[in-house]
């Protein structure tokens, strides 16, 4: 089993930023890909960033110059670094981890419980 547990999300100002954490523990395997999603109020939840730990990262059009994935592979973890942040941007965001590096929620076999972001005008 996969556990998988997020931290870092908080009420900001926009154009402030945040950086979002993911804490892997259990059945990892070195060649998996973690990344993020977000659900905003009444929407469907939606890709922002994933990568394994080199090599290709994928995001969004939406965050891309301004949201930057990381991992630390000693411990781990998954960062996402969020800058000028907008107020679209509010939603709960979800780490996930999976086979390989894709834009599909349905590709990701493990998920975390989410974390709030909510950027105000």
């Amino acid at each position: 089993q996969v556990q998988l547990v997020e931290s870092g999300g908080g009420l900001v100002q926009a154009g402030g930023s945040l950086r979002l954490s993911c804490a892997a523990s259990g059945r990892i395997f070195s060649n998996d890909a973690m990344g993020w999603f977000r659900q905003a109020p009444g929407k469907e939840r939606e890709f922002v960033a994933a990568g394994r730990r080199t090599g290709t990262r994928l995001y969004a059009d939406s965050v891309k110059g301004r949201f930057t994935l990381s991992r630390d592979n000693a411990q781990n973890t998954v960062y996402l670094q969020m800058n000028s942040l907008k107020p679209e941007d509010t939603a709960v965001y979800y780490c996930a981890l999976g086979a390989r590096t894709t834009t599909e929620a349905h590709e990701y076999g493990y998920w975390g419980q989410g974390t709030q972001v909510t950027v105000s005008s």
